[in-house]
C-alpha cells in the first residue's frame, strides 16, 4: 500500500459535483445532432382493449411530419427481454415496442410520429386517431386471474421459496398470530425523466445511442441483437443522469424504437419524455397484499412464518422479469432467525403501468410487512417490542449465515453482522428509554405522539463481475475505466479514492470514465448497490497490479529493486532515502505506450449490510396530518469509503421512504384510468416535510468477501421507513397492529385516529 495517501475513509470533496453546480452538466435533453427527427409517442387511451384501427392520414399530412409508425412497421423486432430473473413462463408476457392488436394499460405505446421539430410531433401525435374496443379490467391482483391472450392468464407464474418444516413449526406454536398487509403502488420520481436520442454513423456502420444509463452494456447487446447487428456495431453513451433509483436506465420500448429508426431514416432520432408521460409509462413498483402468518413460543421465540402474497405486476413483465417478488420472498426474514419459513408469492398482471424495480426492491415491502408482525408479536405476549427484537436476533457467532433460499441466482448467505451492537447504539443516540417516557407523558396530557421502530438487512454487491481498466498518460493524469454507470451515487469520486490510495497518487488527478461501451468491452452497470463493493474491489486489484508494474518498471530505470521503492503523490521514491526519484508521469512517457492494467472482480455471493430506524411522530386528529419530530438512523456498511457519500445516500433514502410511508401512490379508477399524473395528484414529500436526520454510519461487520470490507450503501435509507412509521403511528394512538397499509395517507390516518 502506497505510503501517505490515504483516502479510504475520509469526506474528501466529490469529483463529479462541478459541471452540475456550474450549469455544465449534460443531460439527455442536451444531447443534439444536425438535422435530428423528433418522436413522439401515442398512447393508448384505454385501459384494455382490441386495437381495431389506427389513423394517421391527417398527421401525415402536416409539413414535417416523416413518417407515422404502428406495429406493422416494428413486427420483426422480438419483444424486449429479460435482464435479471428471466423465468420461461414468464416469456409470453414480455412487451414489444408497440402493441400489436391489443391494448392493456392507459400509457401504452400505440404508434410512433416522427417529425422535424419536437412541437410538430406533439401536434401530429394527437392528429392520430385509434380505434379501440373497451374490454374490461382487472385492477386487484388479489381477486381471481382474468384472461391475458388466447392462451395465458393473468397470473403469470407462482413462486415459492422455503427452508425448514413449516406444518411442524406451526402444530407446535403456543401463538398464531395473522396479518392481511398491503404496499401502495409508487415509484422513483427523478429529476430527469427518461430520454434517447439514436444517431445511424454509415461512415462506420456504428449504431449510437445517448441518454445511456444504469445498464449501458446490457443495454447495448440487447438492442444489437433486436436489431439483427452485431454488439460492436451498437455503441452506448451515459451522459449526467438526474437521478436513477431502479427506474432510469433500463429498456423501455421508446429505446427500442428511436434505434430503430434511426437506422431505418438513416438520421438522428430524439426522444424526451415529459413527465405526464413519465407517471403513466414508466416503471411503478411496490404495489404488493401479504397475507402472513407466524408461529411463536410462549417465550417470543419465532418458530416459523408462512407468506402468501401477491405481486401486482402491471401489464407486462418487463426487464426486471420477477426480480421484485423474487426479492421480497428471499428476504423477509430479514435480521431473525427463522427456523422454519415459507413464502408463496402470486405474480399477477393487471391493467396497470408495467413494474420493475425501484430503490430497496422487495425489501421496503417486506421489512414493513416483517416489522408490522413483530410489533403484533410483541403486542400478543405482552413482550417489549425491542426485547422481543433481541430474542430473535441471529447472533454474530452464526456468521456466515445460510438462510436457506436464493435469489437473483445466488443463496441467500448472510457475509457478516453485528445486529444487537447496532441495536444498542441506536437506541443509546436515540434516548429511546427518554422518548418513549415523554411520548407517555405526552399522551396523558392529551396528544397522539409515538416512537416507532423497524430494523432491516439489506443486500448489495451483486456480481457476477466486475471489470476495470487503469492508464497513466505522459502527463501524469490517471485514468480508470469501469464498465459501471454513474446514477448521482458519487461512482467517480469512491473509485478515486480507493485508487489513490491503492496507487498512490492524489484523488484529484485521477479521472474515472464510466457508462461508455466503446471504451470498455463490458460492464454489469449500476443497481443493485452494486457498484462500491464489486467495482471498487476491481479498482483496487488494478491499482495493485499497475503499481506493481510501475515499481518494477522504474526498479531498472533507477537501479534498484521493486521492494526498495514506493509511490507518494505520483512520484517514485526510495524507501527511507532521499536518493533520485521519478514521477509516474515520466515513467509513463519513457514507455512506448501508456502505463496501464486491467482487473476483473468475480463473486457468486451477495453482501449484506444491515440497520435500523427510530423515529417520534406527532398525529393531528383534526386533519389526518402527521410531523416527524426526530428521526434517527444507523446503517453498517462494513466498510465506508467516503463517510459522507454514505450520509447522503442514507438522508434521500429517508426522504424517499417518507414518500412511500406517507405520500406517494399511483391511484386508478374503476376503468383503469390512472389518477396521479400531475404532481397535483401525485404526492411527494418536500423540503417542509423531510425532518432532521441523525445519522451513524457504523464499521462493526466488514465483509469477509472482499479485500476492503465493503458493503453497499445505496438502500439503508429507505428500506425500513414505512415499517418505522407504522410503528410509531400505533404508539401514537396506542394499537399495536392498526397500522395495515402504506402510505398512511392523511385520509387513511384520520380514520385510523376515529376508530381509535
Amino acid at each position: 500500500m502506497a505510503g501517505s495517501n490515504k483516502y479510504i475513509g475520509q469526506s474528501v470533496l466529490r469529483l463529479e459535483d462541478r459541471p452540475l453546480v456550474t450549469g455544465a452538466g449534460r443531460f439527455a435533453a442536451d444531447v443534439n445532432f444536425p438535422d435530428q427527427l423528433h418522436m413522439r409517442v401515442v398512447r393508448s387511451p384505454v385501459a384494455h382493449g382490441r386495437l381495431r384501427g389506427i389513423d394517421a392520414t391527417t398527421a401525415l399530412a402536416m409539413d414535417g411530419v416523416v413518417a407515422v409508425w404502428t406495429f406493422a412497421d416494428v413486427a420483426h423486432i422480438p419483444p424486449i427481454g429479460f435482464r435479471l430473473t428471466g423465468l420461461s413462463e414468464l416469456d409470453p408476457y414480455r412487451q414489444y415496442a408497440l402493441a400489436q392488436d391489443m391494448v392493456r394499460y392507459v400509457g401504452e405505446p400505440v404508434a410512433a410520429v416522427f417529425a422535424r421539430d419536437a412541437y410538430l410531433a406533439e401536434d401530429a401525435a394527437d392528429a392520430v386517431d385509434l380505434d379501440i374496443e373497451a374490454l374490461p379490467v382487472v385492477l386487484d391482483a388479489a381477486e381471481k386471474p382474468g384472461p391475458f391472450d388466447d392462451g395465458h392468464d393473468t397470473e403469470a407464474t407462482i413462486l415459492v421459496k422455503q427452508s425448514g418444516d413449516v406444518e411442524v413449526a406451526f402444530a407446535k406454536a403456543h401463538t398464531v398470530v395473522e396479518l392481511d398487509l398491503a404496499t401502495g403502488r409508487h415509484s422513483g420520481v427523478p429529476m430527469e425523466t427518461r430520454g434517447a436520442i439514436a444517431r445511424y454513423d454509415a461512415a462506420r456502420d456504428v449504431l449510437e445511442m445517448h441518454g445511456a444509463a444504469k445498464v449501458p452494456h446490457w443495454n447495448r447487446d440487447r438492442l444489437a441483437k433486436m436489431l439483427g447487428r452485431p454488439i460492436d456495431s451498437v455503441q452506448l453513451y451515459e451522459g449526467h443522469v438526474g437521478g436513477g433509483f431502479g427506474i432510469r436506465g433500463e429498456m423501455y420500448p421508446e429505446d427500442v424504437l428511436v434505434c430503430a429508426a434511426a437506422l431505418t431514416f438513416k438520421s438522428a432520432v430524439k426522444w424526451i419524455e415529459d413527465r405526464r408521460e413519465h407517471l403513466i409509462a414508466a416503471n411503478h413498483s411496490r404495489q404488493q397484499r401479504h397475507k402472513i402468518r407466524a408461529a411463536v413460543a410462549a417465550d417470543g421465540h419465532i418458530l416459523g412464518i408462512d407468506d402468501t402474497f401477491f405481486h401486482d405486476n402491471g401489464a407486462y413483465m418487463r426487464t426486471h422479469a420477477a426480480t421484485v417478488p423474487d426479492l421480497a420472498a428471499a428476504m423477509l426474514p430479514g435480521p431473525y432467525r427463522v427456523p422454519a419459513y415459507r413464502a408463496t408469492g402470486h405474480i399477477r398482471l393487471t391493467n396497470k403501468t408495467p413494474c420493475g424495480t425501484y430503490r430497496s426492491p422487495g425489501r421496503y415491502e417486506t421489512t414493513f410487512v416483517r416489522e408490522r408482525l413483530m410489533d403484533v408479536i410483541a403486542a400478543r405476549l405482552k413482550l417489549d417490542r425491542i426485547a422481543l427484537r433481541r430474542r430473535n436476533l441471529i447472533d454474530k457467532s452464526a456468521m456466515p449465515f445460510d438462510r436457506g433460499v436464493s435469489t437473483l441466482g445466488t443463496d441467500v448467505v448472510y457475509d457478516s453482522g453485528d445486529y444487537a451492537t447496532l441495536i444498542d447504539k441506536l437506541l443509546a443516540a436515540s434516548h429511546w428509554d427518554a422518548m418513549q417516557k415523554d411520548c407517555a407523558r405526552r399522551r396523558a396530557a392529551g396528544e397522539l405522539v409515538g416512537c416507532g421502530f423497524g430494523m432491516f438487512v439489506e443486500k448489495s454487491g451483486l456480481g457476477p463481475f466486475d471489470k476495470v481498466c487503469i492508464e497513466v498518460a505522459p502527463s501524469g493524469q490517471v485514468e480508470v475505466i469501469t464498465g459501471v454507470a454513474s446514477i448521482g451515487q458519487g461512482v467517480e469520486t469512491a473509485m478515486a479514492q480507493i485508487c489513490a490510495e491503492t496507487l498512490g497518487v492524489d484523488y484529484r488527478g485521477i479521472t474515472v470514465t464510466h457508462g461508455q461501451t466503446d471504451r470498455i468491452d463490458k460492464g454489469m452497470g449500476a443497481f443493485a448497490s452494486r457498484v462500491t463493493v464489486m467495482c471498487g474491489e476491481a479498482t483496487r486489484m488494478a491499482a495493485v497490479a499497475l503499481r506493481d508494474t510501475a515499481l518494477a518498471a522504474a526498479a531498472e530505470l533507477m537501479q534498484t529493486t521493486p521492494d526498495a521503492l514506493d509511490i507518494v503523490n505520483g512520484e517514485i521514491v526510495r524507501i527511507g532515502t532521499s536518493g533520485p526519484s521519478m514521477t509516474l508521469a515520466a515513467l509513463s512517457a519513457s514507455r512506448a505506450g501508456n502505463l496501464q492494467s486491467e482487473a476483473e472482480f468475480k463473486s457468486s455471493h451477495m453482501v449484506y449490510p444491515y440497520g435500523a430506524h427510530v423515529v417520534q411522530v406527532k398525529l393531528d386528529a383534526d386533519t389526518g396530518g402527521l410531523a416527524i419530530e426526530r428521526y434517527h438512523v444507523a446503517y453498517d456498511v462494513g466498510r465506508a469509503v467516503n463517510p459522507k457519500m454514505v450520509e447522503g445516500q442514507i438522508l434521500g433514502g429517508v426522504a424517499q421512504g417518507l414518500g412511500g410511508a406517507l405520500y406517494e401512490e399511483f391511484v386508478y379508477d374503476e376503468s383503469g384510468e390512472p389518477l396521479s399524473v400531475t404532481f397535483a395528484d401525485y404526492l411527494m414529500p418536500t423540503a417542509h416535510e423531510m425532518p432532521g436526520v441523525s445519522v451513524i454510519v457504523t464499521e462493526d461487520a466488514p465483509s469477509p468477501l472482499n479485500a476492503l470490507g465493503l458493503k453497499g450503501a445505496g438502500e439503508g435509507g429507505i428500506t425500513p421507513v414505512g415499517a418505522a412509521i407504522a410503528s410509531a403511528i400505533d404508539d401514537a394512538l396506542q394499537r399495536p397492529g392498526a397500522v395495515t397499509e402504506i402510505p398512511v395517507t392523511p385520509q387513511r390516518l384520520k380514520a385510523l385516529i376515529e376508530r381509535s
